[in-house]
């Protein structure tokens, strides 16, 4: 983020132009025409700030509540890698982001939900997690496999693929 800024800084400084037409491109409105002021000075509208958001996942989705669970892992008909985490425990936070990463490699035929055991302890009871990171595979409403701990990328891989096929 700080290298965009600074690259943009540069590229500014280098192809000067009008305030207004180095700002116009960056919103979807046209900004308002300068307003002059009872001593006759020009008010400048105040600048517009470009925010840059990143693509939102549709594969990794956060469990709400128990009727969440129910509608968008255990109905789903695409199989769903449910990961059993908490914001406490270190491995989680390797295993989290890797796991996203090959969820997406997959283009959607799995998708993968992810459930906080301190929020969601009725849920981390029922499905028998005692240690976090618990990943389960879920098919059709059912465990069809599970694993504890961190795995490569090779495992998580092998893994996924016994998942879709």
């Amino acid at each position: 983020m700080a290298q965009r800024l600074l690259l943009r800084r540069f590229l500014a400084s280098i192809s000067w132009k009008p305030p207004q037409a180095r700002l116009a491109p960056l919103c979807s409105r046209a900004l308002p025409t300068p307003q002059h002021s009872p001593s006759g000075l020009a008010v400048i509208p105040s600048q517009v700030r470009s925010i840059f958001t990143t693509k939102v996942s549709t594969t990794t989705f956060n469990i709400q509540d128990g009727p969440d669970f129910q509608d968008r892992v255990v109905n789903s008909e695409t199989p769903v890698v449910v990961d059993f985490h908490a914001q406490w425990c270190g491995p989680c936070k390797i295993l989290g982001p890797r796991l996203e990463k090959m969820v997406a490699k997959q283009q959607g035929k799995v998708v993968m939900a992810k459930v906080d055991i301190d929020d969601h302890t009725d849920l981390a009871i029922e499905y028998e997690v005692s240690a976090v990171p618990t990943v389960l595979a879920m098919k059709n409403g059912d465990v069809v496999d599970k694993f504890v701990g961190i795995k490569d990328e090779d495992q998580l891989e092998a893994f996924l693929k016994k998942l879709i096929d």
